[in-house]
């Protein structure tokens, strides 16, 4: 944030305030005449607002910062929004909302000061997506593809595996190139720092940038978490930059506003959530996309509760991004790694980026999930298993195998699809499980570490456009599949 001297405001705008009153992070400060939404107030204490409300005779203002203001201290008007310093060099470096450093290192040296708060691109600034955005998860990258550009919601209850998904993800698109960069909004201070070291020993630190606020932090900094984010991944899309944005997490963002709309006396709404909370959240969500210059992928994070995906907040973020990847407790019990749940989960404008290939993999895989899943549920009646049956069981028992996977370990999309090519031929069906899971880490490690081998498994999957016709081909030539 730009040093904001009190007595320099004070002399530009002519206007001085007196705080009147305060309740918990709002301050509600009585004068300052031309003031204007969202416009930054400086108290004579050296401490920020930001101006929530104007009253008649008052206005109500958020702290940006700790509580050094009392009654009767002196506000003065900036006349400018709330803006933050950037640079292209702030990378690996762990700041809080208003930019300042929380990792013990030097202040950002600014290439520009940019408004926290501003209108989303227009149509006419927009293209298309056309690129994909791989996560490195094969579950997600063959049934619920990503795309540059898109907006995925990441649901699910707590401890469900979100966090360790997010971290894989922008742990595979900082190694690709991309510039990512990560909200934590209101968490606590050890999951900050947790986070912060990950990114710094995985060597990624040079595409990352982390934005913070943590529980403890003043409702109005964290409420403005997301939005300082935004405003940093638009100045890189506007160099050109393509961006992945977590927000991590927006149930707690509306948390916060509504408990500083009902300290403002706002009526409140369903749940207690003010009236123009959806306004909020799709406002800062249409920032993102595929633009002329760059792009913005922007992935939200909503929580649940026992599994209930149809909460107000969470039902809102459905409504303003293109998907949710919904991570099911249930399965997650069942120790299912990740528990992405693929029937409950959406993607509306990945499968347009995949290959014809990925497309048709991805269509012949979810139809047999569908299929297994319900062979699965007949079996619990003790039904008598037939060849048909046993089949499609050895098989699902196979998919299972090959989508399992761990934490922050990550697949290439083209090794995947030629081992799944390999699992529909049955070439594996009499091997013991066992030996599955050494059979397919084995191509997986051959495919990064061997280099005639990637070429190999590069060029078979070239070469084909449909997913039956390289099932065929290694049906006919299983050398095709040794390392």
């Amino acid at each position: 944030m730009r040093n904001l001297d009190f007595e320099t405001c004070l002399e530009n705008t002519q206007e001085v305030g007196y705080v009147v009153e305060m309740v918990h992070s709002l301050v509600y400060v009585s004068g300052l005449p031309g003031v204007k939404l969202n416009e930054t107030i400086v108290f004579e204490s050296g401490d920020l607002g930001q101006v929530f409300l104007v009253d008649r005779d008052k206005v109500g203002i958020f702290l940006m910062s700790e509580k050094d203001v009392k009654v009767n201290d002196r506000a003065a008007r900036a006349d400018e929004p709330l803006k933050i310093p950037l640079s292209g060099d702030m990378f690996g470096r762990l700041l809080d909302p208003l930019f300042s450093p929380l990792d013990g290192g030097e202040n950002i040296i600014p290439d520009a000061f940019l408004p926290i708060n501003r209108q989303p691109p227009t149509i006419s600034q927009r293209l298309e997506v056309d690129s994909p955005l791989k996560t490195g998860v094969s579950l997600v990258d063959l049934v619920i593809p990503l795309s540059k550009g898109q907006r995925e919601l990441v649901l699910g209850d707590r401890k469900t595996g979100k966090t360790e998904f997010l971290m894989a993800t922008m742990l595979n698109q900082a190694r690709l190139g991309t510039k990512c960069i990560y909200a934590i909004i209101g968490q606590k201070k050890v999951e900050i720092r947790r986070l912060f070291e990950f990114f710094k020993s995985e060597g990624a630190a040079n595409n990352t940038l982390m934005i913070a606020s943590d529980s403890s932090s003043p409702a109005g900094e964290i409420f403005i978490t997301p939005y300082s984010a935004m405003t940093a991944a638009e100045y890189l899309a506007g160099m050109g930059e393509d961006v992945l944005l977590i927000l991590d997490d927006m149930t707690t963002h509306a948390r916060v506003y509504r408990e500083i709309s009902l300290l403002a006396k706002r009526f409140p709404g369903r749940g207690a959530y003010p009236g123009d909370i959806f306004y909020i959240h799709s406002k800062l969500l249409e920032r993102s996309g595929k633009f002329k210059t760059g792009s913005i992928t922007t992935i939200p994070v909503a929580e649940s509760t026992l599994g209930d995906i149809s909460g107000y907040i969470q039902t809102n973020l459905m409504a303003m991004t293109d998907g949710h990847i919904f991570f099911d407790i249930s399965l997650y019990n069942e120790g299912k790694r990740p528990a992405v749940n693929p029937f409950l989960s959406v993607t509306r404008v990945g499968h347009q980026t995949q290959t014809p290939l990925e497309v048709s993999a991805s269509r012949e895989l979810l139809s047999f999930l569908v299929t297994y899943e319900r062979m699965k549920q007949f079996m619990h009646f003790g039904a008598e298993v037939g060849k048909t049956v046993k089949n499609i069981l050895t098989l699902g028992e196979r998919i299972d195998i090959f989508l399992d996977q761990t934490e922050f370990s990550q697949f290439p999309v083209n090794i995947n699809l030629a081992i799944l090519a390999g699992i529909w031929t049955g070439i594996w069906n009499d091997i013991k499980s066992d030996e599955v899971v050494k059979i397919l880490a084995k191509l997986r490690d051959g495919y990064q570490k061997n280099k005639p081998f990637t070429l190999k498994i590069d060029e078979l999957v070239r070469g084909h456009f449909n997913f039956s016709d390289l099932v065929n081909t290694i049906r006919r030539d299983q050398d095709l599949l040794a390392v």
